[in-house]
C-alpha cells in the first residue's frame, strides 16, 4: 500500500495521461502497476518519508536499489525500462506542478536490452496463409470473412482490433479509411482495391442483416468477430503451411510495413500509416531490412 497523498497524486497523473495525452487504457493500467510497485518499494526502503516528500527525497542510490530489487525478482530489462519510463513521467509531472526537485529520479539510466525486431510474413507466405484460411472454412461466408479480415491486415497495416472494430456503416470501404488507433489517435489509411473487393465479397453472402451500428465482421452467431478466433484460424493455417509461430495476425501488419519499406517507402509516411506515436518505433523495420540483407549475404558468402 502507498500513502493517501501519493495515491491521490498518482490517480491525478494517470487521469492526465488518459485525458490530456490520450494514453490507451492498457498503458494507463500498466503505468499504475509500475508506479504502485515503485512507490511501495521506496516507502519501505526509505522508512519515514511519505507523500510527495518521498519523491523529493529519492536519491540515485535509492533508484539503483529499486532497479536491483526488480531485476532480482525476475523482471526483464525491457519491462524494467518501461517501469522506469513510467516513474520518470510521474516524477516529471510532479516537478512541474509542485516545484519538486526530482533530478535523482530523472538521471537514473534504463538497463540496456536488445530490441526485438518485428517478424513479418514474406509476401508468398502471406498469400499462402490467406488461401489456406479460405480453404479451411466449411461455410462459404465465413471463408470470405476470414479472407477479408486478413487482407485488410496485410494490405492496410491495420491492428486486429482496428479491423474488427469496423462497423457496417464503414462499408463499402472507401479509398481511404479513417482509423482511430491506440489512445484515440486518428490516421488516414489508403484501402487497396483488393481489400475492398474482399470485403464486398464477404458482405454479399453474409447471412446477417446489416444496420449502421452493427459490426462489419460477424461471428458465427452474429456478434462481433473476436480477435482470438482470428488468431486460432491463422494458427491452424500456419501449421498446415509449416510456418513459424511468429506468423500471427499482427505479423501481417509488420509485413505491410516491411513490404512498403522494400518498395522504397519513406519512414515518415510509414509511421503515419501505422499510427506510431514515435518514429523510433517505425525505425525498427529498418533493422528487419538490414537483418534480411545480412542473411542473404551470409548465404552467398558463407564463412569457411
Amino acid at each position: 500500500m502507498i500513502s493517501p497523498g501519493l495515491a491521490d497524486a498518482l490517480e491525478r497523473w494517470l487521469a492526465h495521461l488518459a485525458g490530456v495525452e490520450g494514453a490507451a487504457p492498457a498503458t494507463v493500467e500498466a503505468y499504475r502497476a509500475d508506479l504502485v510497485g515503485f512507490l511501495a518499494f521506496q516507502q519501505e526502503h526509505m522508512g519515514e518519508e511519505t507523500g510527495l516528500a518521498l519523491v523529493r527525497a529519492v536519491r540515485l542510490a535509492d533508484m539503483r536499489a529499486w532497479m536491483a530489487a526488480e531485476r532480482a525478482d525476475g523482471l526483464s530489462a525491457r519491462s524494467l525500462a518501461r517501469a522506469l519510463s513510467a516513474v520518470k513521467g510521474f516524477a516529471g509531472w510532479i516537478a512541474e506542478r509542485d516545484d519538486v526537485d526530482v533530478t535523482a529520479i530523472l538521471s537514473a539510466r534504463a538497463p540496456r536490452f536488445k530490441r526485438r525486431l518485428p517478424r513479418p510474413v514474406a509476401p508468398e507466405a502471406a498469400r499462402g496463409l490467406i488461401a489456406a484460411v479460405e480453404a479451411q472454412a466449411a461455410v462459404p461466408w465465413i471463408a470470405a470473412r476470414d479472407v477479408a479480415v486478413l487482407t485488410l491486415l496485410w494490405g492496410c497495416g491495420l491492428r486486429i482490433s482496428e479491423a474488427l472494430g469496423l462497423d457496417a456503416r464503414d462499408a463499402p470501404l472507401p479509398e481511404t479509411l479513417r482509423i482511430f488507433g491506440k489512445g484515440g489517435k486518428e490516421r488516414i489509411v489508403p484501402v487497396l482495391p483488393a481489400a475492398r473487393t474482399c470485403v464486398e465479397a464477404y458482405r454479399a453472402i453474409c447471412p446477417f442483416p446489416s444496420q449502421p451500428d452493427d459490426p462489419l465482421f460477424r461471428g458465427a452467431k452474429g456478434g462481433r468477430l473476436g480477435a482470438r478466433l482470428v488468431a486460432r484460424t491463422m494458427e491452424t493455417a500456419r501449421m498446415q503451411l509449416g510456418l513459424p509461430a511468429s506468423a500471427t495476425p499482427h505479423a501481417l501488419r509488420h509485413s505491410f510495413a516491411t513490404h512498403l519499406l522494400d518498395a522504397g517507402g519513406d519512414l515518415r509516411a510509414i509511421q503515419e500509416l501505422l499510427g506510431h506515436a514515435s518514429l523510433s518505433t517505425t525505425q525498427a523495420y529498418t533493422g528487419v531490412d538490414t537483418a534480411r540483407l545480412m542473411a542473404v549475404y551470409e548465404k552467398a558468402h558463407p564463412r569457411g
